[in-house]
């Protein structure tokens, strides 16, 4: 019998679209797959891959002690059914429930932090994550990072000793999927947003700087591409109507949207590895974003990109001004930087065989 490992995560949509060439390179090594994941997008692809889906389903946000409860019994559940030779978990709440249900059974598993996330930004609850977290991942294999602040957070907090991590260059970019497109010659300069509009993403700062922006008369137009939350609901409707931005709602395909775009915008206050900025990078797209840990791996600052400060939207503004000044041929050349920079730094298979030699060393 195939040796087995489980994957425990909160998103199968997530899972699928930046895990799926780790999972297919475990079973070429012979390993059997069972994904516990609350049932969404990609479930029929994963069973056409061969693995077992199992239907978990959890509260992303929010923190009800009641369902969070469930949740740990379910895990011990799936695990003691189905006899895991190793566990993997990603993000907050399988990390921390599923590695409670791994110790407890005994089971050998890797955890993965995806970003600190809101919780760790919120001060009284940053301290009970905190404690939660050290008992989660005290007995886990390997702790992955996707970028080297969290990891020294994690340390400066005496969650993981350096010896339990490893650092990766977040889920790695698959080259030949997003690949180099030619820089286009729009009449009007493209800022494209794309992801949930959500105020961690920093979509104030970016609304106020546009509005800024066009105050000064430049010649630009804003795309948005994701949901948004209901507090933007107005702002974009006016963004829309005054000419400033066009909202295009959710995507399933984005690559079209960085094709189009001359530069991807993302002020975030917080991220893992900002997987949209790999993509609009490996698209040959220059990136504006924050410098912050999980951004400012993505961009080499003045060359294929520009960096702000993060929550500031005077420095964003001043940012995406310096953008418009500068003429095509300019424009074109960070986006070429920027696919050499992840050829360089972000390929998926490279990322991948690192993972492997960590889970299996």
């Amino acid at each position: 019998m195939n040796k087995r490992i489980l994957i425990l995560t909160n998103h199968s949509f997530m899972l699928w679209q930046f895990r799926r060439e780790l999972i297919a390179a475990l079973q070429e090594r012979g390993w059997r797959i069972i994904v516990g994941v609350p049932f969404g997008e990609h479930i029929d692809d994963f069973r056409a891959m061969g693995c077992k889906m199992i239907d978990t389903p959890l509260e992303r946000r929010g923190m009800n002690p009641v369902r969070d409860a469930e949740l740990y019994r379910t895990y011990i559940r799936i695990i003691t059914d189905e006899h895991p030779d190793m566990v993997i978990t990603y993000s907050i709440k399988p990390n921390i429930y599923g590695g409670y249900a791994c110790r407890r059974l005994s089971v050998p598993y890797c955890v993965n932090v995806q970003g600190l996330g809101s919780a760790f930004q919120r001060r009284g609850i940053a301290h009970l994550v905190t404690a939660m977290y050290k008992i989660a991942v005290k007995d886990a294999k390997v702790v992955f990072f996707e970028n080297e602040g969290n990891a020294a957070y994690f340390r400066k907090q005496k969650i993981t000793p350096r010896e339990q991590q490893r650092v990766l260059n977040g889920a790695g970019i698959n080259l030949d999927f997003y690949v180099q497109k030619p820089y286009p010659k729009n009449e009007r300069i493209h800022f494209l947003y794309l992801g949930r509009l959500m105020r961690e993403k920093g979509i104030s700062e970016l609304f106020s700087a546009v509005r800024r922006l066009y105050a000064d008369g430049e010649n630009f137009v804003l795309d948005l591409v994701g949901f948004f939350e209901d507090e933007y609901k107005e702002q974009v409707e006016k963004l829309v109507a005054d000419g400033i931005a066009v909202f295009h709602g959710f995507q399933q395909d984005a690559r079209p949207y960085y094709e189009a775009a001359d530069c991807v915008v993302l002020p975030s206050h917080h991220e893992g590895m900002s997987n949209v900025l790999l993509e609009a990078a490996s698209t040959g797209r220059p990136l504006i974003t924050s410098d912050i840990p999980g951004c400012r791996e993505a961009v080499a600052d003045g060359c294929s990109g520009l960096t702000c400060q993060v929550q500031d939207a005077d420095s964003l503004y001043r940012v995406m001004k310096s953008f418009l000044s500068l003429n095509w041929e300019e424009r074109a050349e960070m986006g070429r930087q920027e696919r050499k920079w992840m050829e360089e730094r972000f390929a998926k298979d490279e990322v991948v065989a690192k993972t492997l030699c960590a889970l299996f060393s």
